[in-house]
């Protein structure tokens, strides 16, 4: 019994003691796989900061203003003309007929309408547009924009950009909040157009909260979207605007068809208005003029 117990021990000090160099071997083994699992995490998590820090970054002014510009067409009214409308009118309104011709050209000849995010990625990260781009814009909120406006851009697969004055939402002849929202959750989009469509030259002390934001968070309170974009009435602006659009989350704003201003382009693209008077071929050839497209 005693050299039994002699002989047992050594096994049994061997077996603790591989135990034992096991276990260190498998903490040791777990220290290494630990130490590259953070090494390839922390890899990774810069290699993330380094995509979210080019992805917010955006192009100078000069790189913007270098850029083709995209055609935006801005309509108002369109309805037919009433017996001895003033000729000043016919610049705002355009029948019917000429409207459904215009929007059945830009199809025929290959235009892919784009949002206004896609333009402000497009000048300011360099984002691919399509090969003829253009945008369509309405002012003013008006009922026909809806009924007309949207029913012809539906045939083609057309989407808009609707500056909404927001004094005037259900109103007679204006555009209800039902309709705003149809538009908003079919696709279009719902940007501010000011809330009574004052002249930004005007505005000092609170006219810029009354008429930028307020007009915001009507829309956005309507179409549970954020409203990003601004239209200047007349296409009227001053550089005072460009901080004031900054501050209540506006990214881009639009002008008409005079210059922009060299050190916020961002904040002066440009649209042009298609008179009532033009016909479908003027249309087609002053847009190619106005934005430098063959």
């Amino acid at each position: 019994m005693i050299f039994f117990r002699r002989s047992k021990l050594p096994l049994i000090l061997l077996s603790t003691i591989s135990i034992i160099i096991l276990s260190c071997g498998q903490q040791q083994q777990n220290l290494a796989d630990t130490a590259v699992h953070d090494s390839i995490n922390n890899k990774a998590a810069s290699s993330a900061d380094t995509l979210t820090t080019s992805a917010n970054e955006i192009a100078d002014a000069a790189t913007i203003l270098s850029k083709k510009q995209v055609p935006v067409l801005c309509y108002h009214d369109i309805k037919n003309w009433p017996p001895n409308l003033r000729t000043s009118m016919k610049e705002y309104i355009v029948p019917i007929q000429n409207f459904k011709d215009q929007m059945k050209i830009l199809h025929d000849s290959g235009y892919k309408t784009i949002s206004p995010d896609e333009y402000y990625a497009y000048l300011t990260t360099g984002a691919p547009l399509p090969e003829k781009p253009v945008m369509i814009t309405y002012d003013d909120t008006d009922e026909e924009q809806f009924t007309i406006g949207k029913t012809e851009m539906d045939k083609y697969g057309f989407k808009g950009v609707y500056f909404i004055m927001t004094i005037s939402i259900g109103r007679p002849r204006y555009m209800n909040k039902e309709q705003i929202k149809q538009l908003a959750d079919e696709g279009h989009t719902i940007a501010s157009h000011t809330w009574d469509h004052h002249s930004v030259k005007k505005y000092e002390g609170d006219d810029w909260d009354n008429q930028l934001l307020k007009s915001k968070n009507t829309i956005e309170g309507i179409t549970g979207k954020p409203v990003q974009y601004f239209a200047y009435p007349f296409g009227l602006w001053k550089p005072e605007a460009f901080p004031e659009l900054e501050k209540r989350g506006y990214k881009a704003a639009f002008i008409l068809s005079t210059s922009r201003d060299t050190t916020a382009p961002l904040y002066t693209i440009r649209r042009m208005i298609v008179p009532g008077t033009w016909s479908t071929a003027s249309m087609i050839n002053s847009m190619k003029k106005t934005f430098n497209r063959n």
